[in-house]
């Protein structure tokens, strides 16, 4: 085997993850079940094509050979002299016997596909980086007067929860080892607690280290490593502790097996996967919206640009013209073949990532006043509920009197009677429980004020299209950020450009379920504030950028000699079209409205006591007393500031200052006790400020934004009755601020939030009964979670049944046999796969 076919094998077999036979989960699952197949058909009918295409030209080189001696052996013979003796004929035998090499042909073929396919294909994914001359590269633009391009644009974002959940692979027995976490921090989106503070993946103290139906369970955590220890330490301890670990001596012998590689002659198969797993965390996957456009696009760029040279077209010499159009047939040929087969493969993870996922399971938490009574026996008597009652609301610390029912064991139903604003949730109760519950709902969706999704937001919302087209009027978000703190998880090299990946087509998803007047608010640290602002002008428009706010977020900072400190964040607020909706806020805690009422309230009224301040009531400079207005005399040419009988209203109740000398000024007293306050402008330092010092911390997840930001925000751009999305919810202060300002205006605001960390369970949910139970609020929330991209991949199995195995072999042509498995074999046999149902949200 050539060098250069052995390069090129060598990339077909990393495109196709041969080099992944060990791992058992998502895609390599699907790949490992027709591995063997897939193998023999690149190396036994798809790389012999090659040499098959130039075979033509070996037999008329032959022929010509022979031809050439035959010729040779008549001249030789009329002249008398033995052939034998002719050097010439003894050269063309030795070139019959041995034959026409066209290898140099070959080899030019698998190094010019091998350099093509190595240029896009990068650790899982293809990048689109189409060259248009050494180190320069072009990209798509169609006129536009500003262009944002990332190397990404044509992908989806797979924010996935894959390998962290469970890395699977299999051991040369067979037996099969899972890496999972059962604590990870970096699900927690939004949460900026951790920043400063790299994540390792660190043995768990509890348990690291089971047995579990034959497997063996190796549980990690993600989370900081106060020792500050780089991976590969980390690794190493890791490896140590494992291998020291008592019990369980045959799977770490196994564990032990050598699997070495050039550098590292002693790598055992638990160090070659600890390395994978803790490395492949350290960014995200993509999958390609249109791979075969894409590739074959590029290839035909590729051979015009860089194969074809017109200074090679040798027209005079026929044979080798002939053979270098042959060659390039050959290269478009066996690449489109290839392209053919890896979109097949892109297309089938495109069709499961944008397939609407199942619902795996649905909730609700209700508090106790919109239970019917006739389900209070059960809930008395169900532990589980009770043991939660006593954590969230320390329900057993209650004591009776002769009025009220204190904690009793077991419960009464006049406790709960007397306690309306406990939160009952059905995950505690059976199936019948729950549906005679809500079979006691009223008009169900108009009962529940917010929905709760645990799930991938693109993929929720992709689920909400279809009932919430249209009916979000505001969209919050606060982002995970692209920082030096790992806030956000990208793909090396690629940090910018993943980022806007993963934002765009959340944008545009949340863009199509907004009302027409509605509005977005995307909160962004500077990091990625001017790319943010240009990919929100590129999904709402240019024409719909309403405004900028900057958010004081905290009072200081350190700063080194090069650099200020940073103490704000922005505000982005883009509207759906220029019918969005606006309601002005005032303020008294702005540090200016502040200044202005110590500077302007010094007058103390003497009846009262009441600090006001004076305001004159007319811009013209004649102000007659407002006596001779009264009598009939006319009000000032530029007009009185109100009307005659708002100013007759003010002069009933004291407050105007009417001076003897009718040429003096008229005045207001405006009340201290009464000021509304100064129309707030986009620069808001009036929003109370977390103290990095003591933030507020709900059951152990910290947040940083005060609800009094969000529940601006929600009053300024929607009514009251409204509903609002937020789709990186991370603790739920976008829920907390819908339930406060409900609170205080008796409004009817509802919102649908969603989140894809564990604390959707561990914090989300909790905090959401505390508010309801502290806010006296009565109310029906719901909450499911879908199902993951990862379960969908997990779940699928390719079957080829006798019947379609018998007509591969027997009925169908080479051609179509060679079309079956580059285009449609894996969409076939995945067929029968319950993933591959669809499901709609009503």
């Amino acid at each position: 085997m050539s060098t250069q076919l052995e390069k090129f094998i060598k990339v077909l077999e990393e495109m196709f993850q041969f080099d992944q036979a060990d791992l058992d989960f998502g895609i390599y699952r699907i790949m490992n079940q027709k591995r063997e197949e897939i193998k023999r058909f690149l190396e036994n009918e798809l790389v012999p094509q090659v040499k098959k295409a130039f075979e033509k030209y070996r037999n008329a080189d032959i022929e010509t050979i022979k031809q050439e001696i035959v010729k040779l052996e008549n001249q030789l013979a009329e002249m008398g002299v033995a052939k034998e003796s002719s050097e010439k004929y003894r050269a063309l035998q030795e070139q019959l016997n041995k034959g026409v090499d066209i290898t140099a042909l070959e080899n030019e073929v698998y190094s010019d596909l091998t350099n093509f396919f190595k240029r896009y294909y990068h650790e899982g994914d293809f990048i689109s980086l189409r060259r248009y001359k050494k180190d320069v590269y072009a990209i798509p633009y169609e006129g536009e007067e500003v262009k944002l391009h990332w190397a990404n644009a044509d992908q989806y974002y797979v924010k996935s929860s894959e390998y962290f959940r469970d890395y699977t692979f299999t051991l040369p027995s067979g037996k099969k080892v899972h890496f999972k976490l059962v604590e990870a921090s970096t699900e927690q989106n939004n949460n900026k607690e951790q920043q400063g503070k790299e994540r390792r993946f660190i043995l768990t103290d509890n348990e690291p280290i089971v047995e579990e139906n034959g497997e063996l369970i190796i549980r990690f955590e993600y989370r900081p490593d106060e020792q500050k220890r780089k991976r590969e330490k980390i690794n190493e301890e890791t490896i140590e502790r494992i291998f020291n670990y008592d019990g369980l001596e045959n799977w770490i012998a196994e564990l032990k097996t050598l699997s070495p590689t050039e550098k590292n002659k002693n790598r055992t198969i638990l160090e070659k996967h600890l390395n994978d797993y803790t490395a492949r965390n350290t960014f995200d996957y993509f999958i390609h919206k249109d791979l075969g456009g894409f590739l074959r696009r590029e290839l035909d760029f590729y051979i015009k640009n860089e194969i074809m040279h017109l200074d090679d077209l040798d027209t005079e010499n026929e044979k080798r013209f002939e053979q270098y159009i042959s060659k390039v047939k050959v290269i478009k040929s066996i690449g489109n073949k290839i392209i053919k087969f890896l979109e097949q493969i892109e297309n089938f993870q495109k069709k499961l990532w944008l397939k609407k996922k199942f619902v795996v399971e649905t909730n609700y938490c209700v508090t106790l006043d919109r239970v019917p009574e006739e389900l209070y026996e059960e809930i008395i008597n169900n532990h589980e509920q009770i043991e939660e009652w006593k954590k969230l609301f320390l329900i057993d610390e209650i004591k009776g009197d002769l009025t009220t029912t204190g904690y009793s064991e077991p419960l009464t139903k006049q406790f709960l009677i007397e306690n309306p604003y406990l939160v009952l949730d059905t995950r505690f109760f059976g199936e019948k429980f729950k549906m005679s519950l809500i079979s006691s709902f009223n008009e169900h969706d108009e009962e529940i004020s917010a929905v709760l999704i645990h799930s991938e937001n693109f993929q929720a919302m992709n689920l909400l299209r279809q009932k919430y087209k249209n009916s979000i009027q505001l969209i919050y978000i606060d982002p995970p950020y692209n920082t030096e703190n790992n806030d956000f998880i990208y793909k090396d090299n690629y940090k910018h450009s993943s980022w806007l990946s993963m934002m765009y087509d959340r944008l545009k998803l949340g863009r199509e379920l907004q009302k027409n007047d509605g509005s977005i608010f995307v909160q962004i640290d500077y990091n990625e504030a001017s790319r943010l602002k240009t990919l929100l002008e590129q999904v709402y428009g240019q024409e719909n950028f309403v405004n900028e706010i900057i958010w004081r977020r905290k009072q200081a900072t350190s700063y080194s000699k090069k650099q200020l400190g940073i103490i704000n964040d922005t505000i982005y607020w883009f509207s759906k079209s220029d019918e969005y909706k606006f309601y002005p806020i005032y303020s008294r805690d702005d540090e200016n409205t502040k200044r202005y009422i110590q500077e302007r309230f010094r007058y103390v009224e003497e009846e009262t006591g009441r600090r006001y301040m004076k305001s004159p009531l007319v811009n013209s400079l004649y102000r007659p007393n407002l006596k001779y207005v009264f009598k009939g005399i006319n009000p000032p040419e530029n007009g009185w500031l109100y009307s005659k009988e708002r100013m007759e209203e003010l002069y009933k109740n004291g407050e105007l200052i009417i001076p003897d000398d009718p040429n003096a000024r008229i005045y207001r007293k405006i009340y201290e006790d009464t000021y509304p306050g100064q129309l707030i402008q986009n620069i808001w330092l009036d929003i109370p400020i977390v103290n990095p010092m003591a933030k507020e911390r709900v059951e152990g997840f910290t947040t940083q934004k005060p609800a009094a930001l969000i529940s601006r925000i929600i009053k300024m751009s929607s009514e009251k009755n409204e509903l609002i999305l937020d789709f990186f919810a991370g603790s739920g202060t976008t829920l907390q601020s819908v339930i406060d300002l409900n609170v205080e205006d008796n409004g009817r605001r509802k919102c649908i939030l969603i989140e894809m960390g564990n604390h959707f369970y561990t914090v989300l949910i909790p905090r959401v009964k505390k508010l309801l139970k502290e806010k006296n609020y009565s109310t029906i929330i719901k909450y499911f979670s879908l199902e993951s991209y990862e379960d969908t991949l997990n779940n699928i199995r390719l079957n080829r049944t006798e019947q379609q195995q018998t007509v591969i072999d027997e009925y169908m042509s080479p051609e179509a046999r060679e079309d079956y498995m580059l285009s449609y074999m894996i969409d076939i046999e995945a067929e029968g796969s319950a993933s591959l149902c669809n499901y709609s949200l009503r």
